[in-house]
């Protein structure tokens, strides 16, 4: 089977439409699937349900879809960079379900991991634990959190084979791997592309079972969310 695609576009040609739900990689900017978001953004697909640990920023990332009003709602952790994203959200435009960030996390871990629900002491006794189930274990009380799996999951990786075993560089390795796990279907866009073989194995992140199909972009655009300086001593 060839994981290999020629582009995001013909990627996911056949795997988009209205209403899916779909889990976007990246910490900020950094670690974005961009190139896949551009394709979802072209596709033109609405009412998405859009799982991702925050909504990337004006113009950039995520904030695309919100431009165009292709999200419905977003389950998230960090919004406060999208000055958009508040804007649709105040006028009830756009539907938001907040998580802590590392229960999203889990959320995530668990849906790729078959777990259909867990218990944390996370949000009890806060608005994060209203409607869903409360349950005291060893004198304390935890609330219940659904896993989360998607029809669609994109990620970014810096290097993969053409089996899709996968390997993150640095902060990138942070929503990424769980997500790969965790959709029904994974696409992943790598800067670098190799043979199998040519990645130690004790090197792989992500096995190549969880990624159906793979995009090769060699060039990105680094951006930087807030650039900080201060002037040399």
């Amino acid at each position: 089977m060839d994981k290999v695609f020629p582009d995001a576009e013909t990627a996911l040609a056949d795997l988009l439409h209205d209403g899916m739900m779909i889990m976007a990689g990246g910490f900020g900017l950094c670690g974005i699937p961009e190139k896949l978001i551009a394709a979802v953004h072209k596709a033109g697909v609405t009412g998405l349900t859009v799982v991702s640990n925050n909504a990337g920023i004006d113009g950039a990332g995520l904030g695309l879809l919100l431009e165009t009003r292709q999200i419905r709602k977003m389950i998230s952790s960090y919004v406060g960079e999208n000055k958009l994203f508040a804007n649709l959200y105040l006028k009830g435009e756009l539907e938001l379900e907040f998580n802590p960030q590392g229960t999203l996390a889990e959320r995530i871990r668990a849906g790729g991991a078959g777990v259909p629900a867990f218990f944390t002491k996370t949000g009890v006794g806060t608005l994060v634990a209203e409607g869903k189930e409360v349950r005291e274990f060893d004198g304390a009380q935890y609330v219940m959190e659904r896993g989360l799996v998607a029809d669609l999951s994109i990620v970014h990786a810096w290097k993969a084979d053409r089996e899709g075993n996968l390997v993150y560089r640095k902060t990138a390795r942070n929503f990424n791997p769980i997500m790969a796990t965790a959709g029904k279907v994974t696409v992943v866009e790598v800067e670098h592309l190799v043979e199998p073989g040519q990645i130690d194995p004790d090197h792989i992140h992500t096995p190549g079972v969880f990624v159906q199909r793979i995009v090769h972009y060699p060039s990105y655009e680094k951006r930087i969310e807030q650039r900080t300086v201060r002037k040399r001593a």
